[in-house]
């Protein structure tokens, strides 16, 4: 008897301190196992009283109220969301609701802080599927904390997988959606990182990738056998988007040809590869040290406000990355950034840069890109012009993993012969071996 006893106790406590370390080590299988049950239970029994006192109930109709009072014989009670459909998943929980006439999904956004806490999640997040649906997005831990992307996050079409959201699903890049995007972060933010994971998701595309990194190539040389050009100095690069422009003409005329207005309108037999301008520094591009530099300068603007402004409809796009965009840069630097749709704001030195890149499209996540902490690099928040932000943080990507991809697909590269004067070196692999045979010396 005792014997017995003591192995039931150690089988407890056995069993107690596997979920204790599968809550730290492994959070996916310890919400799997407790965690969504708890949960799933929780909300089922409070659901109504929950969205009662959070203030997400509407009177009923007064048909429903008579039928209350005079079939039914009861008291009329206010009306909640009605729940549609309760999923559960690795990372939380997802519920369906039909909102009932009186209630938007603003009104579920701004309380879910409180739905978060009353039925004990890490996160809740509101996303409208259709008129008079909405979705919650239940995450039962801090799927940042070790970012694992879904599996089936994969680059596609123009679509490229670039980081993981709040809710446990992946933030994608979009450049049908979002042909130009802005990318902001101090030193040490995970900017770079960002890139890193973009270009890795575009060198398996069929695209043509430009770079432009003016630190004279440190960043964007190592990717040098997937670009189609690569440009290290301010001068070289007004010489680029001159040609890029050029370019933009003529891809216009070819479409004024064929009475379309849209790149992807074309037939897929004559239709230009689409091309993807990478600027690692935008301040490179603006800032000069003497007025001998002025004229390059109203080049290179003037070059990348009209790309921004129409080289959209003919594939090519913007993707500018820098620690400040403000108009402190000069003139022109406002007027570019607002054509960029797409933004990404990691963690900035002062509030004045967040604003600078959320203010105009979502002023309500200003304050939580002054709140990421310096220990979360890679974490942003990233928002479009339709007002909707979200909290992201991409995978860690060395730069050998990039280098390797980009040299797996350098057999992507397009023939692009205006592209050919910007074309990188490519140096020999450093272990190929001699043809020259060394005779050694004799007295």
């Amino acid at each position: 008897m005792d014997l017995s006893m003591w192995l039931e106790a150690t089988g407890a406590l056995a069993g107690a301190g596997g979920l204790g370390y599968a809550k730290i080590r492994a959070p996916r299988v310890y919400w799997s196992l407790v965690g969504l049950p708890v949960t799933w239970g929780r909300f089922t029994l409070t659901y109504r009283s929950t969205m009662d006192v959070c203030g997400l109930t509407v009177q009923p109709s007064r048909l429903r109220a008579f039928m209350a009072r005079n079939v039914a014989r009861r008291e009329v009670q206010p009306v909640p969301p009605k729940i549609r459909r309760v999923r559960g998943t690795s990372t939380g929980l997802r519920v369906t609701l039909r909102l009932p006439a009186g209630l938007e999904p603003a009104d579920l956004a701004a309380s879910s802080e409180r739905l978060r806490h009353a039925w004990g999640v890490h996160s809740v997040t509101v996303t409208e599927t259709k008129p008079g649906f909405v979705q919650l997005r239940m995450t039962g831990h801090d799927v940042l904390h070790r970012v694992r992307m879904p599996r089936k996050a994969r680059p596609r079409g123009m679509i490229v997988p670039v980081a993981l959201r709040e809710d446990g699903t992946a933030f994608e890049r979009d450049y049908r959606k979002a042909p130009m995007a802005l990318t902001l972060g101090a030193n040490g933010s995970g900017k770079s990182m960002y890139q890193r994971n973009l270009i890795k998701g575009l060198a398996q595309l069929p695209v043509a990738l430009v770079g432009i990194d003016c630190k004279r190539g440190v960043e964007q040389s190592a990717y040098a056998p997937r670009l189609s050009a690569l440009v290290t100095t301010p001068d070289d690069a007004a010489s680029l988007l001159d040609v890029l422009v050029a370019e933009m003409e003529d891809r216009f005329d070819l479409l004024s040809r064929h009475g379309v207005s849209d790149l992807w309108e074309l037939p897929e037999s004559i239709r230009p590869v689409p091309v993807v301008v990478l600027v690692d520094e935008v301040a490179e591009l603006f800032l000069i040290s003497s007025r001998k530099d002025e004229e390059r300068r109203e080049r290179l603007v003037t070059a990348l406000i009209r790309l921004a402004q129409m080289a959209r409809a003919v594939g090519i796009h913007l993707e500018i990355c820098g620690q400040r965009f403000g108009s402190e840069l000069g003139k022109g630097a406002t007027m570019l950034r607002a054509q960029l749709t797409g933004r990404v704001v990691h963690r900035v030195n002062d509030k004045q840069t967040a604003e600078m890149g959320l203010a105009d499209i979502a002023p309500d996540a200003v304050t939580v890109t002054s709140l990421i902490p310096m220990e979360r690099p890679g974490t942003a928040v990233a928002a479009d012009s339709s007002g909707g932000w979200s909290k992201i943080r991409t995978p860690e990507t060395t730069r050998d993993e990039v280098t390797a991809v980009c040299r797996e697909f350098a057999h992507l590269v397009p023939d692009l012969p205006f592209l050919e004067p910007f074309r990188p070196h490519m140096p020999a692999p450093a272990d190929d071996p001699s043809l020259i045979k060394t005779v050694p010396a004799v007295d």
